[in-house]
């Protein structure tokens, strides 16, 4: 336990330090992007984080371009200029590469395929000439800086673009990104195998398991998709088991609901309000289940928690020793405070 959480310590120096070049392997793109064919017939796709010499997303794309039917495949290289995929980060120039398929049926999109266009900006994603590519494209999937996530979201949904792109499952709990989720406009992909993904990085020490070590590679524990994009996923239904009783399924001392510690023990026929793990939100069905809120880490407001009660305030040095406010959730648990991790407060629609 402690290696992966040294791992995430490495994901958060990469935040502080805006070092978020982690590129996405192809594999994991594979399995991902294979439950999305259909939505690619005619569209023009937009990788704008990445460096198509190291980028995967743009060998993914550009040799399933005819597989998948697409119209235009556009990348951009923040400050770099060298096409080679194997060459090193070195350019302080921004190019943009335009690839519209194969031309000599050979299959493989071939240098002179592909259109090379430079930037008189950085490449940021943020910057006019960038957002000038973004009109142009119908779904933008690539592997964003996460210290930049909320702000890339922001873009996307301003600007009515489907997207299918990489974030760390904590950005969940963003009142940016949980107002999405609310709101049925983001939702969260297939995932990685483990809720745990492999980035090409040689710039952080690995501190992956020895069976789970891959040379020049970090492995991050939490990572997951984000998509706006319809899948099979979303509407199969969580298959419920457990049945609900108040010795298993304690209530919150300041919010009227139960609280849940694992999504496969959501009870089947309790009617009222749960307190789940962010987790669940790989199992959300819409139609089966509806939020109601984020019970938690400062969110405690939307759902109207109170404050600890009198008689629980000698508990509280404890409570802000594991993070905790005066807002959070909590539950008294054999005479001691205890403040579960993120909870999404949930009901059951079928019941």
């Amino acid at each position: 336990m402690a290696k992966n959480n040294n791992s995430n310590k490495n994901l958060h120096g990469a935040k502080k330090n805006k070092k978020d070049e982690f590129y996405t392997r192809l594999e994991d793109i594979e399995n991902e992007l294979k439950h999305y064919k259909g939505h690619f017939k005619n569209k023009t796709v937009l990788c704008n984080c990445d460096d198509p010499r190291m980028s995967n997303f743009f060998h993914y794309f550009s040799y399933q371009f005819e597989e998948l039917g697409l119209k235009k495949l556009i990348a951009v290289c923040y400050k770099n200029q060298e096409i080679d995929l194997f060459s090193q980060n070195k350019s302080d120039k921004a190019i943009y590469l335009i690839y519209e398929g194969d031309k000599n049926n050979n299959k493989i999109p071939d240098i002179d395929e592909i259109g090379v266009q430079h930037l008189k900006e950085d490449g940021d994603f943020r910057s006019n000439e960038c957002i000038d590519l973004l009109k142009q494209s119908d779904i933008v999937v690539t592997n964003p800086p996460f210290s930049l996530f909320r702000e890339y979201v922001e873009q996307l949904v301003d600007y009515k673009k489907d997207f299918l792109i990489i974030g760390h499952q904590n950005a969940i709990t963003y009142k940016e990104i949980f107002k999405l989720i609310v709101k049925n406009k983001l939702w969260l992909g297939y995932g990685f195998k483990g809720g745990a993904a492999h980035f090409i990085n040689s710039s952080y020490e690995n501190y992956a398991t020895a069976s789970d070590k891959k040379d020049g590679m970090i492995r991050v524990s939490g990572v997951t998709w984000f998509t706006n994009l319809d899948i099979e996923k979303r509407h199969e239904d969580l298959i419920l088991y457990k049945k609900y009783s108040d010795e298993e399924y304690l209530k919150y001392e300041n919010y009227d609901a139960i609280n849940v510690n694992k999504t496969k023990d959501i009870p089947v026929d309790y009617k009222g309000a749960m307190g789940v793990p962010i987790t669940f939100l790989n199992k959300f069905n819409p139609d089966q289940f509806e939020i109601i809120g984020l019970g938690i880490s400062n969110s405690g407001k939307e759902i109207g928690v109170s404050p600890y009660k009198s008689e629980h305030k000698k508990y509280r040095k404890e409570v802000q020793k594991r993070g905790a406010v005066d807002g959070d959730l909590y539950i008294m648990n054999n005479d001691e405070v205890v403040v579960p991790y993120a909870r999404i407060i949930i009901k059951n629609k079928r019941l």
